[in-house]
């Protein structure tokens, strides 16, 4: 069992981190549209195809507002991030340290 234990808290290490990676990005999204970066710099687009999967639901839910065109997806998307981190993560941490 012990086998299962440290492959199950390597995968929770790595989720870890790569949602933390994922808030990082739409934050940075967020921080761009705000500046006006340019679309044709290689890094521009790169945040924005990692971080258009995550935010188009959530504008398909709750479009800009019609004041000032506010997109509050990317506040939402890192709310959904953030729960399933603490859950998701807590959850299989917790599940390590039975099998242990």
């Amino acid at each position: 069992m012990f086998i299962l234990a440290n492959f199950l808290g390597a995968v929770t290490y790595v989720l870890g981190w790569l949602l933390g990676a994922l808030e990082i990005v739409i934050v940075l999204r967020a921080i761009l549209s705000w500046v006006s970066a340019d679309p044709s710099n290689g890094l521009v687009r790169a945040i924005q195809a990692i971080s258009e999967p995550f935010l188009r639901p959530f504008r398909s839910l709750l479009p800009p507002w019609r004041l000032g065109g506010i997109d509050l997806s990317p506040v939402f998307a890192i709310l959904a991030i953030e729960f399933v981190r603490r859950f998701l993560i807590a959850t299989l941490l917790d599940l390590v340290a039975r099998l242990h």
